[in-house]
């Protein structure tokens, strides 16, 4: 068995918004893991979606037949780099503004086809 991996590096969005869908898919196959992320009415589950979708075309580009039947074995949202901006506050303080990006990886277990 061969993982055939998927990611979006430097994704704009907080990788505590996409964890929970992460968890929602672990484990199931690639079809059920498209259908549940289908109904979710969140970005960060768009996000998710579109590298699960590139997993599934990586693994149908390397010869596996049935890849909607594939289990999902690696779904991990690990944070990036942080945009670090000043915003004024009151008697001549500042706040720190973190605007976060997310690495979001997927792999799926693919029999490898010789």
């Amino acid at each position: 068995m061969a993982l055939v991996k998927a990611s979006h590096r430097h994704a704009r969005i907080s990788a505590t918004k996409v964890r929970p869908f992460a968890d929602l898919i672990r484990g199931l196959s690639v079809e059920e893991g498209l259908q549940v992320l289908k109904y979710e009415p969140n970005r960060g589950a768009r996000f998710l979606e579109k590298v699960l979708r590139s997993a599934a075309a990586n693994a149908e580009d390397r010869g596996a037949r049935n890849v909607d039947n594939l289990p999902i074995v690696e779904c991990r949202i690990d944070g990036g780099p942080m945009f670090k901006r000043l915003q004024p506050r009151a008697r001549g303080m500042a706040f720190l503004i973190r605007r976060r990006f997310a690495h979001i990886h997927v792999a799926i277990d693919a029999p490898e086809v010789e």
